[in-house]
């Protein structure tokens, strides 16, 4: 390599490192993998090097397609060849600078990522398509490091130290910040903009659960966001027949004929197609905040609107549950889809809503009694029921015509229902409308 590479020196702890930048052309180039820099055995070594896992190639498309698109800083560890710091003095209004200067590296060094493999591998990766993009820089941290017992020890206590403390985005912050993933992005507007959120209606917290305190929200940010992901993949199954999916496609994914959810919300979408689907998911909202309770919710002026509908003794009204309002999201689209509506314009979500309004949203009363409510220690129950819970709420919805509804899914709500109220009789000798009346 023999370049001189500006940087600043520091020292933090008993490491001096020293801050500088690197181009995409020379991460390619000069730094490789992890090899034998941290264990003396090769099978400890190649464990390494299988963690990295295809996460890097989510990088790399990000790289790729992302105009806006920053990396925080690679920490590079350096050993062998003669790594030389060349300081330059500053002297500034009367005050000196003595750590800034250049790092002067000879070739010969070997250098390998301690923090920042994937986004080393993305790099090259993402060159090895554009050649274009070389001369980008990402930030880099410098640090020495000495093959030796010692020095192993140290670098691995490093390594270990950036990857155990680096925390992944809470899912919170993505629903709060993201300006690529379209379902982060209508969920803020439908928080901000619809009446059945607005007004301190959403909890905005690490969980999904709400605080048995809270007397104002009607459900979590976390939930709604689920809840509005419930929609796109239902919208999705419309939007893939559009030329606007083609043209996004072509944009984004060139060489692929199809992509999934997952992938679609890693770059920003048309204006045009998130307009359109914030409009479907206000239609939606809409359409449920005819149901009677939410409509008493939203017009109730006081301190504590929904008091009575998450109460300690009863519970309340499961809606007002994280875990009843998804899977009534999730009941009401598969209604949707028994429909089997071939345009998105001709679906109505009032329609499909009314399918539900006459179903017992009470949890201490059946189906919901011993199944999302213990009425002996009058707490949620929260584990293992959540799809017994959407298929009660679509048995219910096509009560007067089951014949649309999977053997399948009927049979699950025998078995599990019988389950939760432990039943202990010959399940063939009943049916399964005496069975929910138990």
């Amino acid at each position: 390599m023999n370049k001189k590479i500006p940087v600043v020196k520091a020292v933090i702890g008993n490491w001096v490192y020293y801050t500088g930048v690197l181009s995409f052309e020379d991460i390619s180039k000069y730094v490789s993998p992890i090899n034998d820099e941290l264990h003396k055995s090769k099978s400890l070594s190649d464990a390494i090097q299988r963690s990295i896992t295809d996460n890097y190639i989510a990088i790399k498309e990000y790289i790729l397609n992302q105009e806006e698109r920053f990396f925080n800083a690679i920490v590079l560890a350096i050993y062998d060849g003669s790594p030389n710091w060349i300081e330059v003095e500053l002297e500034i209004e009367g005050e000196e600078f003595c750590n800034m200067g250049f790092l002067s590296l000879s070739g010969e060094e070997k250098i390998f990522p301690v923090d920042g493999q994937h986004r080393v591998a993305g790099i090259k990766a993402a060159l090895s398509e554009n050649s274009e993009i070389k001369d980008e820089k990402v930030p880099v941290i410098f640090i020495g490091h000495k093959k030796t017992d010692e020095g192993m020890k140290k670098t691995r206590r490093l390594f270990s130290t950036l990857n155990r403390y680096a925390k992944p985005v809470s899912p919170k912050d993505i629903v709060a910040l993201d300006e690529d993933d379209i379902v982060a992005i209508t969920t803020r507007y439908i928080v901000e903009n619809h009446p059945l959120f607005e007004k301190e209606r959403v909890v905005f917290s690490l969980q999904k659960g709400i605080n048995s305190s809270n007397k104002k929200a009607f459900t979590s940010l976390i939930t709604l966001s689920d809840c509005v992901e419930e929609l796109f993949k239902y919208y999705f199954l419309f939007y893939k027949k559009t030329d606007a999916f083609k043209d996004y496609l072509q944009k984004y994914f060139p060489e692929k004929k199809s992509i999934g959810v997952k992938a679609f919300k890693r770059f920003r979408p048309s204006e045009n197609t998130i307009n359109n689907f914030v409009y479907f998911v206000i239609e939606y909202w809409d359409a449920v905040s005819t149901l009677d309770d939410i409509k008493n919710y939203m017009n109730d002026e006081s301190n504590e609107p929904a008091l009575k509908y998450r109460t300690k003794d009863t519970g309340g009204n499961i809606l007002f549950r994280p875990i009843g309002i998804l899977p009534f999201v999730q009941a009401t689209v598969s209604n949707a889809k028994l429909c089997q509506i071939d345009k998105i314009e001709d679906i109505d979500f009032n329609d499909i809503i009314d399918d539900f309004k006459n179903i017992n949203f009470l949890l201490n009363q059946k189906p919901w009694l011993h199944i999302a409510w213990d009425p002996n220690t009058k707490t949620m129950k929260t584990t293992g029921n959540r799809k017994l819970i959407k298929l009660l709420f679509l048995y219910y919805a096509n009560l007067d015509d089951l014949t649309a509804m999977n053997t399948n899914d009927i049979d699950y709500i025998r078995t599990h229902y019988a389950s939760f109220i432990g039943f202990d009789e010959d399940l063939e000798q009943i049916t399964l409308e005496k069975l929910l009346a138990k």
